[in-house]
């Protein structure tokens, strides 16, 4: 892994990932390059230097006119193409052919206390660390572990062996006060689909607040598995999202997206088979804890979730826990 020399002009520093030279390697023909997505990662707009800039040094706009504006962002060191496909595309360009848009779509985490999930179930609350955790066996569970008066309270964990009781929930619309959440979201502006990644040999998604597992739509060489969800199709993880009243107000306690809301995707998490009933994993990939005085091994992961149409996504924390 290196920087591109970025001193002068770089027409394309271009690989193909590991599937992709596979599927080339196999000389059959079949490798075709039917569709493409460009990302802006590693770009800081706030380095442009028109006549609002406020960065370090002199405020206002470059002193040698506006060819140099972007100047601090074309100097931005830039990373080489690698092959690690989970690494790259994390904040994809998108085109919506209209001039008239003033807020684009975010994707926000719900996991406020009293919120309801797509189903009715109640969103999972958030740790203090920010991280969702998640039991692997019923001895973790047990009244004397997270079920008991820990640090851990029975809203801030989800079942992974059995049929959880709540949701992590993400919420997807115009996060603004300027337009009241009663105006309906423009149709080029609601997301429709998913993909929901995590690691296969970590846990598996499944229906919000059942023990049914979702089929990943595909697993990678990376073990990655990803999830599609389309709304319409899916209606038990994806939904318009709900209001917390009849009065279609903005409610601070309960809602994240303060404009027009578009659609929410909701699911519960699995642990594998592996993790229920071993600890290798754990102890190849985590570590232990001391939690409220009980000993727990720990092992800590990410879901990523991709709204596959406007572009935006995020990454959950998730930590699956085993006491010891």
């Amino acid at each position: 892994m290196a920087f591109l020399n970025n001193s002068g002009d770089i027409i394309l520093d271009a690989v193909l990932t590991d599937t992709g030279r596979y599927r080339m390697a196999k000389g059959d023909g079949s490798f075709k390059i039917a569709k493409f997505a460009l990302a802006d990662d590693e770009i800081d707009y706030s380095l442009y230097q028109n006549a609002n800039w406020t960065g370090v040094g002199a405020d206002g706009a470059h002193a040698s006119g506006s060819a140099y504006y972007d100047l601090n962002i074309l100097k931005t060191p830039i990373l080489e193409a690698f092959t690690n496909n989970t690494s790259l595309m994390k904040h994809k360009l998108i085109s919506i052919p209209r001039t008239n848009i003033l807020y684009l779509p975010t994707l926000k985490l719900n996991a406020l206390a009293g919120a309801r999930g797509v189903k009715g179930q109640g969103a999972l609350l958030q740790q203090a660390s920010g991280t969702f955790y998640v039991a692997t066996d019923s001895t973790t569970e047990g009244t004397t572990k997270l079920g008991g008066t820990t640090a851990l309270g029975n809203a801030k964990w989800m079942e992974g062996f059995s049929t959880p009781g709540s949701v992590i929930r993400v919420d997807q619309g115009l996060d603004t006060t300027e337009i009241p959440p009663s105006i309906s979201i423009p149709g080029d502006l609601k997301e429709t689909q998913y993909i929901v990644e995590m690691d296969n040999r970590l846990g598996f998604i499944r229906k919000p607040a059942a023990s049914e597992a979702a089929t990943p739509s595909f697993i990678d060489d990376d073990n990655i598995a990803s999830y599609y969800f389309t709304a319409g199709s899916d209606t038990d993880y994806i939904g318009d999202v709900p209001f917390a009243n009849s009065d279609q107000v903005y409610v601070a306690a309960k809602d994240v997206i303060a404009g027009p809301r578009g659609t929410s995707i909701n699911f519960s998490l699995g642990a594998s088979i592996q993790l229920q009933t071993s600890t290798f994993l754990f102890t190849q990939l985590g570590g232990t804890e001391v939690i409220s005085g009980v000993s727990y091994y720990v092992l800590d992961t990410i879901v990523r979730v991709t709204a596959a149409t406007l572009g935006r996504s995020m990454t959950i924390p998730v930590r699956f826990i085993k006491a010891v």
